[in-house]
């Protein structure tokens, strides 16, 4: 779900940085939020920041003597990607097991689509697997897929969420995309 929030990070500015005034550049503390931002994967509770799009408040924190960093709490809003259970959404697949498979979405590259939620389809492994259905479809690295978020979780270890999908029910599986589809005329 794409949703605009407020968020507050702590940024902390090296004291070699800070001009003889004792001053700081409000970009110098805008770029830190940035890479700060950017390292992660995503935030708990919050989702994917797609980009940040209005700055609030700079507030200065206490000064730290011993590193000798001055610290900063930054207030601003952003639009974030927080996937929900029931959300239907699209994601192409970039892998395939036997057990299932690896879908992409927007900044999500752990959505996960388990072989007990494909019915009626079955696993082939000829050179490339892929799966098939009783219909002649397939599922295989490249094809769209629209899904249903089952169940997300997020993980401490690789800042990211965690997504299980499933594509029973109606208008749920791979996507015609635009063009003949491989028949050529």
């Amino acid at each position: 779900m794409l949703r605009e929030v407020e968020c507050i990070q702590h940024v902390v500015i090296p004291t070699k940085d800070i001009d003889t005034n004792g001053m700081v550049p409000t970009g110098l503390v805008v770029t830190n939020l940035l890479k700060k931002l950017t390292a992660y994967k995503a935030l708990k509770g919050v989702g994917y920041i797609l980009g940040v799009t209005k700055l609030k408040s700079i507030r200065r924190g206490k000064f730290n003597d011993p590193t000798k960093h001055t610290h900063f709490s930054v207030a601003f809003n952003c639009r974030t990607l927080l996937p929900m259970e029931g959300e239907v959404m699209i994601g192409i697949v970039h892998m395939i097991t036997r057990f299932g498979v690896f879908l992409k979405t927007g900044p999500m590259e752990l959505v996960y689509l388990s072989t007990q939620k494909m019915p009626d389809y079955y696993f082939v492994d000829e050179g490339k697997p892929f799966f098939l259905s009783n219909d002649l479809s397939r599922i295989e690295e490249g094809v769209v897929i629209r899904f249903v978020i089952l169940a997300t979780r997020w993980s401490q270890r690789t800042r990211d969420i965690n997504v299980l999908a499933s594509i029973e029910g109606d208008s749920l599986g791979p996507v015609a995309t635009a063009g003949l589809d491989g028949f050529e005329l």
